[in-house]
């Protein structure tokens, strides 16, 4: 406990207990520096100013009593009387000078550290950090301010009493009422740090939890050029990364997900320019790389790491980047205080039951969705006009914008990532939002009712009208696993940390279609082939897509990479079964590029794909790219539970030739665990079955297919819709005999066609024949787990009889 006079704590003398004493950041910055440097987190030396400063500050000059009386007809609900009463108290503070005693003790300890660093005015971080900052169910970060880029006694001073009159800033003083704090209860200290010139290199935030899903095994980084605050305040859609922590943990680089943000401007340092900084356009060579190398980004993810495992629970970072020395450093840590706090019995889905008309499309922040007004505010000076359960648009939020962000019924941005101002605060308040539209505040129009839908992805939708949707609630507790595996169908890499929630055993079926058609969205030989491009118009679009990318081949395998990672990363340990690509010609064809590549085919349904395509010699170097990036997730990603899966395999030549070509290039069936599965959706796969179990490890059923190869329906053909009954007899039939082949030669068997998501009645038919797993759709698979307890149970029965 520091002397009466004592007003300065460095933070070498701080550990997380002296939030009392220095505020919830000091505190955890003085932890790290104690405890974490000499771990290798890098941490920038400061010292703080002591809450009880601030006290003796506000006493001694008569500025606590003023306050009290400027506070008694303050009403937070009343948005002009919350204003002006703000206004009064910050003005009352800096109007007071401070305390001879205490003016020299700043100054004293400003110049201790200039000395550490060799210069006289050395160049400083001053941040406020209050004593109820951070608390696990409250978080009062952002609601004070930081100053940057300080040098010399007077500006020390002066953006010392500035941090002080912040802890009365509209927000803060809503903030506090809203959680019940009194004013007096919460104090203030000072952070003064030697400051990271960011502004030279990057700079942003990161998670050690996946702020959307909750999910607590990924690491997410968001970079940008310059000072951090363009991240926070929404200026600047960041790059966006995330790293896997198990097999990080293990020594692998397991980069699950890589984003390229706009990053079209960033903020610097300029002793000449109001608050020290001014704004600059990034360079367009610039924009088009990644902020940070990979090697930056697992470094990142180690700290983060390391931290969460000090603190004992998920936490939120600041780090900054030093662009003379190359030097990264972690500059601010709390603990999260959204998703940390989700209930893990409880299982809430929203989604739509239908689409609009689309006005506009973000990113998506929280999965749910909000429905109401547009009120459209493009200044601050105007949130008094908004009204409890409209939708907020503007152009970006700050810490201003507080007292109607919590009576909104979502909010909707023009700026902004994930990690900005918005998408922090309507977090925090579970209020659906989407950041980043570019153009939302033209495109929806005043007064007029839309849906805002985070329940779909990593992609936002503001729909005209009411749009049905529905909620589902599911207690975990009372859902009681069958003896058969439940798996899941996953297709998008966007939804898999959400879907991991929902009890399963694994994934069943991965697609890569997703992954093809919506990141990397070009056809793969015409990334190899790129100079030989006719098309003028998809070669540019190619070159667009590609940026930062001087081989395309990498970027296809890359891409292909990190969307399979991020499904088997989001279930692992489980099995997560990798099907091969299996577009279609025409579906192909679709693609960018695609139809210099694609022969025209009268039924492309049972004509060039699945295994055919792999080693023919016209798609063998595409198919190359493919094996090179699922190798990729296993071998430098570690992440040895993904299995793989080859489609539409007509014959046992066909299977060995495949095989081969995988074996050749990082795929060897058996080495590192690595199991190779064969769709049986074909008449042949089961005719042939015993010859298929020996050169493959299992089977999983393509129900879809096989209905129409065996009852010869064009699924896609409406006219002859009414036959296709995947319950059928001759299908069933087929199946029951697959099993039985499988089970007496010991191999795995599945299915991961629709007619058990579709059919509880076939999925207990599956479970009767036993099957050894069932993948579904994630909608359907609580439903179908009870289905198939009671099938499981009814044959126990049967068996006691």
């Amino acid at each position: 406990m520091p002397k009466k006079k004592n007003h300065i704590l460095w933070f070498s003398e701080i550990t997380n207990k002296d939030v009392p004493l220095v505020g919830g950041k000091n505190a955890s910055l003085g932890e790290m520096y104690s405890k974490l440097t000499p771990k290798g987190v890098a941490v920038p030396n400061g010292f703080a100013v002591t809450a009880q400063a601030y006290d003796y500050f506000i006493k001694t000059t008569g500025v606590k009593k003023q306050i009290r009386s400027i506070l008694k007809t303050l009403n937070t609900h009343n948005l002009r009387n919350l204003q002006a009463h703000g206004k009064k108290v910050r003005e009352a503070i800096l109007k007071a000078e401070f305390p001879e005693d205490l003016k020299e003790s700043i100054i004293e300890a400003y110049h201790k550290l200039g000395k550490e660093f060799k210069t006289k005015n050395v160049d400083v971080a001053v941040r406020s950090s209050a004593t109820a900052e951070d608390l696990p169910d409250a978080s009062f970060a952002g609601q004070q301010e930081t100053y940057l880029n300080v040098e010399g006694e007077e500006e020390i001073l002066d953006f010392s009493k500035k941090c002080m009159a912040s802890l009365f800033t509209d927000r803060a003083i809503s903030y506090r009422a809203d959680k019940g704090f009194s004013h007096f209860s919460v104090l203030l200290s000072i952070t003064v740090q030697k400051m990271v010139r960011s502004d030279l290199a990057t700079s942003g935030v990161m998670f050690s939890i996946d702020t959307e899903s909750g999910f607590r095994d990924a690491v997410l980084i968001n970079s940008i050029y310059g000072l951090g605050e363009y991240i926070v305040q929404g200026y600047v859609n960041p790059d966006e990364y995330y790293v896997f922590k198990p097999t990080m943990k293990q020594g692998f680089d397991p980069i699950i997900h890589k984003a390229l943000g706009r990053k079209g401007k960033k903020l610097i340092y300029d002793s000449k320019a109001e608050l020290n900084m001014k704004s600059l356009p990034v360079a367009k060579k610039d924009q088009e790389r990644f902020a940070l190398t990979d090697k930056e980004v697992i470094l990142l993810a180690k700290w983060a790491v390391q931290i969460e495992e000090h603190y004992k629970k998920p936490m939120d970072m600041e780090w900054a980047q030093d662009g003379r020395t190359g030097k990264m450093y972690i500059v601010q840590a709390r603990p999260e205080t959204v998703r940390s706090q989700d209930d893990p019995n409880t299982l809430i889905e929203y989604a739509m039951k239908e689409r609009g008309k689309v006005l506009t499309v973000g990113a998506s922040v929280g999965n749910k969705v909000g429905q109401g007004k547009v009120n459209i505010i493009r200044d601050v000076k105007d949130i008094h006009k908004f009204k409890p359960g409209e939708v907020l648009v503007t152009e970006m939020t700050d810490p201003d914008w507080e007292p109607i962000m919590k009576i909104a019924g979502a909010i909707v941005t023009n700026s902004g990532g994930r990690t900005c101002h918005a998408a922090i605060i309507s977090r925090e308040l579970g209020i659906p939002c989407i950041v980043g539209t570019r153009n939302a505040t033209e495109k929806t129009k005043q007064g007029k009712i839309v849906t805002v839908s985070c329940a779909e992805g990593e992609q936002g939708y503001v729909y005209n009208g009411l749009v049905d949707y529905e909620v589902k609630k599911t207690n975990l507790k009372t859902v009681k696993k069958p003896k058969t595996k439940i798996m899941m169908n996953i297709g998008n890499p966007e939804m898999a940390m959400q879907q991991s929630f929902i009890p399963n055993d694994g994934v069943g079926l991965a697609r890569e279609e997703f992954v093809i058609s919506e990141y990397i969205k070009v056809h793969p030989l015409a990334l190899i082939n790129f100079a030989k491009i006719k098309d003028k118009k998809a070669k540019k679009k190619i070159e667009k897509l590609t940026a930062g990318y001087k081989d395309k081949k990498q970027f296809y395998i890359d891409k292909l990479a990190q969307g399979v990672s991020r499904i088997t990363a989001s279930f692992y340990p489980k099995d997560v079964i990798v099907r091969l690509s299996d577009f279609r010609s025409n579906e192909y064809a679709n693609m960018i590029g695609g139809t210099q590549f694609e022969p025209q085919e009268r039924n492309p349904m049972i004509g060039w794909r699945g295994a055919s395509r792999y080693y023919s010699k016209e798609y063998l170097p595409a198919f190359i790219l493919e094996c090179k990036a699922l190798a990729k997730v296993r071998k430098e990603m570690g992440l040895k539970n993904m299995k793989v899966m080859v489609p539409f395999c007509r014959t046992i030549e066909e299977g060995k030739k495949v095989l081969a070509i995988m074996a050749k290039h990082g795929l060897k069936r058996g080495v590192d665990g690595l199991d190779v599965y064969v769709m049986c959706e074909i008449p042949s796969n089961v005719i042939l079955a015993e010859e298929f179990c020996k050169i493959f490890d299992g089977f999983s059923i393509g129900s879809n297919d096989l209905t129409q190869l065996t009852l010869g329906v064009d699924r896609d053909s409406e006219l002859v819709a009414h036959v296709y009954d995947e319950r059928n007899k001759a299908v069933k039939d087929l199946i029951a005999q697959v099993i039985k082949v499988a089970k007496k030669n010991k191999k795995k068997i599945g299915i991961c066609g629709q007619a058990p998501s579709d059919f509880p009645d076939f999925a207990q038919f599956l479970a009767r024949e036993g099957i050894d797993s069932i993948s579904l759709i994630p909608d359907t698979i609580v439903k179908t787990m009870i289905a198939v307890r009671k099938a499981e149970q009814g044959k126990k029965k049967k068996r006691k009889k």
